[in-house]
């Protein structure tokens, strides 16, 4: 496995958990998946969200993506630090790619449509059947 297997993983999950800390407090919520690329794992938020206050405060993340299977299904962890997106390009895309947005008002240029994306950590994959084999982590981003 490589990065490659990553974003197509990625890509073909439309849910993942992300995790965010709180203070001391671990925070886990189902988002939408935007998409990834050799750039990273994208996602978009709404600033006036609580993950936005977490992320700004500290931008380590936990992201899982669980793809169900004959037995348990296939696992993904991505873990690694956030950077927010301030790309006109990518605002722009964001809105084609999820219409419904417009319906909250939002455009390209408001101040609550946020991306961000983890750029650089590491991934890997787990099943029932490596369970309990050493984890083969695969690092990327780093530029």
């Amino acid at each position: 496995m490589d990065y490659d297997d990553c974003i197509r993983f990625a890509n073909t999950t439309p849910i993942c958990y992300l995790a965010t800390v709180e203070g001391d407090q671990p925070r886990v919520r189902a988002l939408g998946f935007w998409f990834a690329d050799k750039e990273g794992f994208h996602f978009q938020i709404g600033a006036a969200k609580d993950m936005h206050g977490q992320l700004q405060a500290n931008p380590k993340v936990e992201a899982c993506f669980f793809q169900p299977g004959e037995q348990s299904g296939t696992m993904m962890r991505v873990a690694g630090e956030i950077e927010f997106i301030d790309d006109v390009v990518l605002k722009k895309k964001v809105l084609e790619d999820r219409p419904f947005l417009k319906e909250f008002g939002m455009t390209f240029d408001h101040p609550d449509l946020v991306i961000f994306r983890i750029a650089k950590g590491e991934a890997y994959f787990w099943t029932m059947e490596t369970n309990f084999d050493p984890k083969k982590m695969i690092k990327f981003g780093g530029k």
